[in-house]
């Protein structure tokens, strides 16, 4: 743990859907005061309260990766880093230094079997060692399944969860 704060930063309640809010992704949630935080942070929900931004738990992101500024939301996933970009700069994680370091986190993710996954609103890119794997919209009952060669991704297609029932290759 970090002692990072949360501070200024809200874009969480802005890129992250809320299920029992029936919050969209994308959308700002209607309890946030963007840059001052939520409004019923007392009885937020459930998941609002398990969120976990890895920005303030994770000292290998630096400053830049703060939200607010990077513009990025980062979460671990069951099997590896999710990015979700703020609507409003879907490129946000193109940009340098953050382009680069996605590019090592993938190379040193490949070796674990660690995915990266950058999330824009509804669309979805697997970031690769020198590729980029666009997954378009994936949806409920819908998984992405790799394709691997050793420990190097060379397809990646999205799927029906009944389609890849026992696939051990999925996530």
């Amino acid at each position: 743990m970090t002692s990072r704060a949360c501070g200024d930063c809200s874009l969480c309640c802005k890129v992250m859907a809320i299920d029992e809010l029936n919050k969209q992704a994308g959308a700002w949630c209607r309890h946030c005061k963007p840059g001052r935080g939520c409004l019923i942070h007392e009885t937020r929900p459930a998941e609002c309260g398990a969120f976990n931004c890895l920005w303030l738990t994770d000292r290998r992101f630096g400053e830049h990766w703060k939200p607010n500024r990077s513009k990025l939301v980062l979460t671990a996933s069951d099997d590896g880093i999710e990015i979700r970009c703020d609507p409003g700069f879907p490129d946000a994680w193109r940009r340098e230094p953050i382009r680069s370091e996605i590019e090592r986190l993938a190379e040193a993710g490949e070796m674990h079997d660690i995915t990266m996954l950058i999330i824009v609103g509804q669309k979805m890119t697997l970031v690769t060692p020198g590729r980029e794997f666009d997954l378009g919209g994936v949806g409920a009952g819908q998984r992405i399944v790799r394709e691997v060669e050793g420990k190097r991704v060379v397809n990646v297609t999205v799927v029906n969860d009944a389609d890849c029932a026992g696939d051990q290759s999925a996530g």
